[in-house]
Parts: structure tokens; sequence; C-alpha cells
């Protein structure tokens, strides 16, 4: 692989002699990409935004500004280094933000490496979008959400997010990973959310001990076992434990909801996101009420449920069960 990169390399440096806008440098990744088969999903979903990314960053552009550049003629050097970071994408067959070491997410930027996922969770846009407009519904104290947990908080993104999003409240994040960890408190001092946003080692639930919480969000690992097969090597490369669900995808989402009632306060909510799982998630819990919050992406992406409707389902499962002998 390693001389094949070096012949890509090669060319590269040839077509930087005759690549000299950002227009010709993303027509020119576009292409490669393509004859590369490349997966995305990371940021972005198609070969031109992911381009545009990978090179904005190269280039030591704003994110969001591509028009004003677009014919801009670029030194040598900087059709060099974009023109290495696109064979870079290629050969590696990492997403973008393992490359360059940064993720945007809702507007923030994230520290990002294998150590987590890369920050892309669906329950953002419903903290900004599809919640609020689920409270103007059901309203809460004026003080909800007092306090926040993101469970499997990764590199915690979605913790920071929920923080900016609401300001007065206390947010914890949990998760089994140290490494992941070690990223969310990076992303923490980045954010400067050290005396708002705990961070904490443990399986779940473990390290909360009997604390409760307003809001309990949580992107768990909840990919089934033929879709992990399928994932593309994009996907492969971030750390499977935080994707891996189990036969059906349900495996850690039936312990969270098993565990949940305990932590949520009267008026607490969860928020969970399952991906492409809701039939195996309706499967896995026939007699849970629960709510679907709609999100770009999808209607049935993002389940909330409330504290009495996850209160209601252990008492039916606890009416459920044999008497002991």
């Amino acid at each position: 692989m390693s001389s094949g990169f070096e012949r890509r390399l090669a060319d590269a440096d040839a077509a930087a002699r005759e690549l000299r806008t950002l227009r010709d440098l993303l027509r020119y990744a576009v292409s490669r990409f393509g004859a590369a088969g490349l997966a995305y999903g990371h940021g972005t979903d198609n070969a031109w935004d992911e381009a545009v990314a990978l090179l904005l960053w190269a280039l030591h552009l704003p994110p969001d500004t591509l028009e004003p550049w677009l014919d801009a003629r670029l030194c040598a050097t900087e059709r060099q280094a974009a023109l290495a970071l696109i064979e870079r994408r290629i050969a590696a067959r990492q997403p973008a933000a393992y490359l360059t070491g940064e993720a945007w997410l809702r507007g923030l930027a994230f520290a990002c490496d294998a150590r987590a996922l890369v920050p892309r969770s669906l329950i953002a846009e419903a903290l900004d979008e599809a919640l609020p407009d689920w409270l103007e519904r059901r309203p809460r104290p004026a003080s909800w959400p007092a306090s926040i947990l993101d469970l499997c908080t990764g590199g915690a993104s979605l913790a920071i997010v929920a923080a900016t999003r609401f300001a007065d409240a206390q947010v914890v994040g949990a998760d089994l990973s140290a490494d992941a960890l070690a990223l969310a408190a990076e992303n923490r001092a980045r954010h400067g959310l050290q005396q708002r946003l705990e961070l904490l080692h443990g399986d779940l639930f473990a390290p909360l001990r009997e604390r409760r919480f307003d809001l309990i969000l949580c992107n768990p690992p909840y990919v089934n076992d033929a879709s992990m097969r399928a994932l593309p090597p994009e996907f492969r490369a971030e750390p499977r434990i935080a994707l891996a669900g189990g036969s059906d995808g349900m495996d850690v989402v039936r312990r969270l909801l098993a565990e949940a009632p305990a932590h949520l306060t009267r008026d607490g909510v969860l928020l969970l996101e399952i991906g492409h799982e809701a039939a195996h998630f309706e499967a896995a819990f026939p007699a849970l009420e629960f709510h679907y919050l709609p999100v770009t992406a999808g209607e049935r992406m993002l389940v909330l449920i409330e504290a009495q409707q996850l209160a209601a389902l252990r008492a039916r499962k606890a009416r459920a069960r044999p008497p002991r002998p």
C-alpha cells in the first residue's frame, strides 16, 4: 500500500502543476473520491461536501465559506498540501475528521481522533429543534433541565452542545472508555466548561450511584450484527465498542432502559438515538410507550421516553414475572 500511495503522491505532484485554483482542486478531488469508491457519513454524505471540507481545512479557510475562494489561485505549496490530503483520504479509508483532527457539530468545533466516534449524533439537532417543539406541548418547570447526563459521551461533543443550549444546567458525561474520556477532557477544556461539565468513567449508570437527572441523552452502540459486518472501512476505523449493539442492536439499550428509571427526576426525559434500528427497537420493547422525535435524517431515528413511561414499563415487567416458589 505504501508504494501505491507513493505513486499516487507522485501523480498528485504532477497534478499540482496543472491545477491552479480551488475550483480545479475540488473537481479533481471529487473525481478521485468517486473513482476510489469512498464511503461517507461522518459529517458529509457525498464526495463534493467531503472534498470541500478537506480542502478548506488544508487551506486554513473558514469551514462554512466556499464561494469567495473558488477561483482564487493557490501557491505551489498549498496545492501540494491539499493534494497530499486528498490522497491520504483515499489510502487510509478513515473519516476525514480523523485526518484533520477536527470535527464540527452544530457550529461547534471539537478535537477528534480514533479514541471516539466522529461527532455526528442526531440528538444535537434535536436539542435545537425537535426537543423545544416537544417541550412547548409538554412544558416543564422553568428551571428544567437543571441537570443533564450524556451517557456513552465519547469525546463529549453532545454533552458540550447540551451545555451550550442549556446554559444553567450542570452536565455530566459518562463513558466506559478511558481513552474516549481523555479526548472528552480535551474538548471540555477547549470550550471552557471545566466548571459545568463533569466526566465520569464507568459502565452506563455505575459511576452515577443514586444521582438523578432531568434530561438523559444517549447515543449508545446500536448497530446490529448484520449491519456491523457490512460496514465500510471508514466506519470500521471507529471504536467498535461504540458501534456494535449485538444481534439486534439492542443489547446496551435493554440495560439502559432497565436502569434509567432510577436516574430520572419526576419530570425527567430520556432522549435516545437508535438510528436505523426502529424495527428492532419496537420489537424489543413492545409494551413501552414512547415518542419519536423527527430529525432531518428521518422520522424514527430518535426516541424520547418520559420518566413515567419507563416506570410504567418496569411495573408491567414486574407484574409479569412468575412468583417465586
